[in-house]
């Protein structure tokens, strides 16, 4: 039943759903007529709110794009070559395909959810050499192993309470900072993070289609009579000139990429040193990028790779200032606080968990960024926890607000499923090429979420501090 409940909402999704893009202008149409018609928004102040959002994520978007390209660049080189052909012998079939990548993606997500570039990397590499595998359904399980990033090293929120002097310290609605030891070394984040790994592969391989056909990788690549590539070492040689120069001798030595990749192997050793296991964006890009000098040897070989990795991210490129426009929609306008006056007047010692993992999921596809969305909905959700938990000891109502934010996490983790905007991370590496929607992959989530919304909601409930 609930394979062919599976087949039905695929079959809904591949219908009725329009592209990332067009998503993100519904979006962004339907937020200025909620902050018109509901938060009494003039007209002006919307399109101010508006304007005022589109440039804000464009730091986060360029971390994003250094993420894909340089974790792509470390998928070209001769190293990464071998272990593919190393795991190959060991996954023979579409089932064990599936398996690996959702669980190898959550694993690898738990450091950062950027890391799920390289899954995808990892996918495509094995749809191309396993027959019989469905490829829409394997880009599914990628973003599905996405998940487990908000129970890991990067979860933005965790980290966020953690950090002193941050934003909520300043203004006042926290006196100091909540320790990692209670939300992401929590029993809570425990439990989420072992049914995210465990229930989600067993989920999806129920719901997996029993045939490929017409919908392997090879059946979906645009232009099969492309020629193939030539290998990053052999294309390095077509720049040669035809005598000896200078400038091929630079462009084509190792000592000097070297010494440059030594200068950050150095600096990733003095700040882990330094830092601990401290993990954020520009850290990843960092390694990524040192890992690939490394690896590609010469200017040469690693200026060819980043050219090939940076072929697929104009969605990224355009579709991102139009989330962070819908963003400024929700936070230079009343609607934000709407929403939040809409959570005090329902909260209850009892239910606040839930009440916070449902807003987290709702304000999601708005704001798709944790961070971006706790700052519009996180104060007032943490000022509602303190109302409910007047006369308790400080440690108590220092729980209470760590579990209703982690509730926030994993609500926006998990309305991913039903949102495509991260899609965009993975896009560019598995649909280069290929002719492949969000509308293709989208519907393989409906059966998971519904399961996994209503554990996480029971979890939420019953589970004590």
């Amino acid at each position: 039943m609930i394979e062919k409940l599976g087949a039905v909402f695929t079959d809904l999704f591949t219908r009725y759903m329009p592209s990332a893009y067009v998503f993100a202008l519904l979006l962004t149409i339907g937020m200025a007529i909620l902050a018109f018609t509901w938060a009494d928004a003039s007209f002006f102040g919307i399109l101010n709110a508006w304007y005022d959002g589109f440039w804000t994520l464009l730091s986060f978007g360029m971390q994003i794009i250094l993420v894909i390209v340089t974790a792509s660049c470390l998928a070209q080189s001769d190293v990464f070559d071998r272990l593919i052909n190393w795991t190959i012998k060991r996954i023979k079939t579409p089932i064990q395909v599936y398996l690996s990548v959702f669980l190898i993606g959550s694993l690898l997500c738990l450091i950062s959810f950027g890391m799920a570039v390289v899954s995808a990397i990892f996918a495509r590499e094995l749809a191309k050499r396993v027959k019989g595998v469905n490829y829409p359904f394997l880009v599914a399980c990628v973003y599905a192993s996405l998940g487990s990033w908000v129970t890991g090293a990067s979860s933005s929120i965790a980290l966020l309470l953690n950090t002193p002097d941050n934003f909520l310290i300043k203004t006042g609605v926290l006196s100091e900072v909540i320790p990692t030891s209670e939300t992401l070394g929590s029993n809570l984040n425990l439990i989420m993070l072992l049914l995210l790994i465990i229930m989600g592969p067993i989920l999806f391989l129920i719901i997996r289609p029993k045939s490929a056909e017409g919908k392997e990788l090879n059946d979906l690549i645009v232009d099969k009579n492309s020629k193939a590539l030539l290998s990053i070492k052999k294309e390095a040689e077509t720049y040669k000139l035809s005598y000896r120069a200078v400038s091929d001798l630079l462009n084509n030595t190792s000592w000097l990429q070297s010494v440059v990749a030594l200068m950050g192997v150095v600096y990733l050793v003095y700040y882990f040193y330094n830092n601990g296991f401290n993990l954020n964006f520009n850290i990843i890009i960092f390694g990524f990028l040192i890992v690939g000098l490394l690896l590609h040897m010469t200017p040469m070989r690693y200026t060819i790779a980043m050219k090939r990795a940076s072929q697929n991210i104009s969605g990224i490129l355009f579709q991102y200032p139009f989330y962070a426009g819908i963003m400024g929609i929700m936070l230079y306008t009343d609607l934000g606080q709407k929403i939040g006056d809409l959570q005090s007047s329902m909260a209850t010692l009892y239910n606040y968990p839930v009440l916070a993992y449902i807003s987290g999921g709702i304000v999601n596809f708005a704001i798709p960024s944790a961070g971006g969305e706790f700052a519009v909905i996180g104060p007032n959700i943490i000022k509602v926890v303190q109302e409910l938990g007047a006369g308790l000891p400080v440690s108590e109502v220092n729980a209470m607000i760590a579990k209703a934010s982690m509730s926030i996490a994993y609500g926006e983790s998990l309305s991913n499923m039903l949102q495509p905007f991260y899609l965009l991370i993975i896009f560019p590496v598995m649909a280069l090429g290929v002719k492949l929607q969000a509308r293709d992959v989208m519907g393989y989530f409906v059966i998971p979420f519904i399961i996994l919304f209503i554990l996480q909601s029971v979890i939420l409930l019953w589970l004590p501090l």
